[in-house]
């Protein structure tokens, strides 16, 4: 896939290769040293190392941190934040997947701002309490799932609450991305699978969501199909650089459309992470499908543009019928990338539901939700999923 250089907002440097752009990407900033922050798996693969060889030639010092898990906590942001003043860094560079890259704009966040995490919330307007006097931040993803790389938003759990949280800032904006597509081929076929499954969601949820965005709307149909026609290939054959790049973009494009909202999907699968340990994107997978049929109520006419993005021929379809068939071929792709069909494959029980339907509901993603949802909603969709 050719390198090429574009903005929208941040600029992304994008491509095969694309890696050995970082010497010159960072002589742009006056850097007396970095922070990596990543995870212990990810260190331990030897791709970290492929990183800090481009930071030598750079001649940019460098400190690691790694304590970040698969479901960040609040304290994995305050131990980095910890690294980042004791090594007297003025930089942070994210490498991995959505969690790692999450911390890192948490870390970025908490280096200059006083203020308790939870002070930060989204959904009270924390936002209004970021400024822009945060270190530069570069993001490298080593998957195709969050799209955090170009997103203005973390999540993280919270100490006191017990329940994911967004913090939302466009302050938090990656000052440069680095999408490589050759830094995702190791990524393992399960984790392919889950993490194109994040990304599919984030486009089909921005898509249905009640705000006015045509600009996103477009974006997420495009993501849909970009989802469509490339991640049974990726999850088959993971050298495939084609459609590894072409997962890398849908997930961008899945983060830059969501700014529009998201919706019932994530509130189901946030609780399925803090509660249940489920990896994020697996979590969407398996309850999109029922989500789907939840919204389609309320979403018909959306739902019949999400068929034809995935690839139905729709003509001589009633809108219902095509509904149908979108949600058909959710399930198919499931099915066919391995995703498991329902919760008790892995590990969640019914006796789970009400604690799991409690959180979720308190969760402000399905705010925007085109069907407005209830406990009972909460309850029925995890009951329908298990």
């Amino acid at each position: 896939m050719k390198k090429t250089t574009f903005t929208f907002p941040t600029q992304i440097v994008f491509g095969n290769g694309a890696i050995q752009t970082i010497p010159q990407e960072l002589s742009k900033f006056q850097i007396r040293k970095a922070l990596i922050v990543t995870d212990k798996g990810l260190l331990q693969t030897g791709l970290v190392d492929t990183i800090t060889r481009q930071l030598k030639i750079a001649g940019v010092l460098y400190a690691i941190y790694d304590g970040v898990q698969g479901n960040p906590v609040e304290q994995d942001v305050y131990n980095g934040v910890k690294v980042y003043k004791d090594n007297v860094c003025d930089f942070v560079i994210g490498i991995g997947g959505g969690s790692p890259l999450d911390i890192a704009k948490l870390i970025c966040l908490k280096s200059t701002h006083d203020l308790p995490l939870e002070e930060y919330e989204d959904s009270k307007s924390g936002y209004e309490k970021i400024s822009s006097n945060l270190p530069s931040f570069m993001a490298i993803p080593t998957a195709a799932g969050t799209g955090s790389e170009v997103g203005r938003s973390a999540v993280v759990t919270l100490e006191s609450s017990g329940r994911k949280t967004v913090i939302f800032s466009p302050h938090l904006l990656a000052k440069v991305v680095i999408a490589d597509p050759e830094l995702t081929v190791r990524l393992p076929r399960e984790l392919t699978a889950a993490t194109g499954m994040d990304a599919l969601t984030h486009n089909l949820e921005a898509y249905l969501a009640k705000n006015f965005h045509p600009i996103c709307d477009g974006i997420a149909l495009e993501g849909i199909k970009l989802v469509s026609n490339n991640l049974r290939r990726a999850v088959k054959e993971g050298t495939d650089l084609e459609a590894r790049g072409n997962m890398l973009a849908a997930a961008m494009m899945g983060a830059i459309a969501f700014q529009k909202g998201l919706g019932v999907t994530h509130s189901l699968a946030h609780p399925l992470s803090t509660i249940s340990g489920l990896h994020h994107g697996l979590a969407n997978a398996i309850m999109l499908p029922h989500t789907m049929t939840f919204n389609s109520q309320v979403s018909v006419d959306r739902l019949a543009d999400v068929a034809l993005s995935l690839g139905v021929e729709t003509t001589g379809l009633s809108p219902e019928e095509s509904t149908q068939a979108a949600i058909n071929q959710v399930s198919i792709l499931c099915q066919d990338i391995g995703i498991p069909t329902n919760l008790r494959q892995v590990g969640v029980l019914a006796e789970k539901i009400p604690v799991l339907a409690e959180q979720a509901i308190q969760d402000n993603c399905h705010q925007l939700n085109p069907r407005a949802c209830t406990l009972q909603d909460m309850i029925d969709i995890y009951s329908a999923a298990i």
